[in-house]
């Protein structure tokens, strides 16, 4: 008899298509300091850390951008976390100096989390842990009324949050305007579609 105990691994990489194969290196590059470890003609392979890869580029000669990709299923977004919201907040900053903004930002409850487009409009997340605990955020995600009433979040402008940062306001004073509304951008960058109960 098989053993059925599930072994749990851990998520290694994303692999994406691209017509960009340079564009989307110098992207990943800026946005997480992704290096690349090989590339050659149909690919490059970068990783951030210690892995020899995160991010995996196929750029076959026959691939095609898709004109709907925004309205197919697939893939919605690749998620990079920090382990503090200095650290997201000091990235907005960078990146935004850099003239790369996020295409939307949300307070999800569990996570503030910054959505940015790559060159070929695949979204990455780069998000925080509002709890700083794994265990808190998936407790909280688990038993909230508040969650279970709109696990979305809500839009955040994020020079707004960085202002208040750059006051002196702590992170537990921004998340909690945040879920308040009080970082509500003055139009919501997307429609959420409204769920039937």
């Amino acid at each position: 008899m098989s053993d059925t105990t599930v072994i749990h691994p851990t998520f290694h990489h994303v692999n994406l298509k691209t017509t960009r194969l340079q564009e989307m290196i110098d992207f990943y590059g800026t946005l997480v300091g992704a290096e690349v470890i090989f590339q050659d003609q149909v690919g490059a392979w970068l990783s951030n850390d210690a892995a020899n890869h995160r991010v995996a580029l196929l750029a076959f000669p026959n691939f095609v951008d898709d004109p709907d990709k925004d309205t197919r299923t697939g893939m919605h977004h690749s998620a990079f976390e920090y382990g503090s919201f200095e650290d997201l907040n000091s990235s907005y900053l960078r990146l935004r100096d850099a003239g790369i903004t996020p295409a939307l930002c949300l307070d999800h409850g569990m996570t503030l989390s910054y959505y940015y487009a790559d060159p070929d409009g695949n979204n990455v997340e780069l998000q925080v842990d509002c709890f700083g605990d794994w265990k808190r955020s998936a407790e909280w995600m688990r038993t909230s009324e508040e969650f279970k009433a709109n696990p979305i979040g809500v839009f955040v402008d994020p020079a707004q949050v960085a202002a208040d940062q750059a006051d002196g306001m702590s992170f537990a004073e921004i998340h909690a305007k945040a879920m308040s509304g009080g970082y509500a951008p003055e139009q919501a960058p997307v429609e959420i579609p409204e769920m039937k109960s």
